[in-house]
């Protein structure tokens, strides 16, 4: 047995098999559908991304156009519009247009509390 099968041994697992159907159950009721899980996933996988963390924490003190958001991120246009591209898509940003330029921001106040709340749990050591 390795060092991590005694640690997981000791302290992550019941020593008594007993599964308390009442409690289960009442729990099994109060689970969400799969695909909901699948969104929850995506969201934190794409937070879970130093460039796009980044990317929406510039936007969350105001819009930015791809331009300047590239040039205070010190990346190319073309990184940028990938990252926009994906939170896009995952509905984190917006954007609106005006003539040629192209101007993000945050897309909602709950895109905005999450990363405040995940910046204050990793800031809170």
């Amino acid at each position: 047995m390795t060092v991590d099968e005694r640690v997981l041994a000791a302290g992550d697992r019941c020593d008594e098999v007993c599964v308390h159907a009442d409690v289960v159950d009442k729990r099994r009721e109060q689970l969400l559908p799969l695909d909901t899980y699948q969104d929850l996933a995506q969201l934190f996988k794409a937070l879970g991304d130093p460039s796009r963390s980044r990317v929406l924490h510039a936007l969350s003190f105001g819009e930015l156009c791809v331009c300047d958001l590239a040039s205070l991120l010190e990346i190319s246009q073309s990184a940028v519009s990938h990252q926009l591209r994906l939170l896009r898509g995952l509905r984190l940003v917006k954007y609106r247009k005006d003539g040629k330029m192209v101007y993000y921001s945050l897309d909602d106040e709950h895109v905005r509390g999450l990363l405040r709340q995940g910046l204050e749990h990793v800031s809170h050591r």
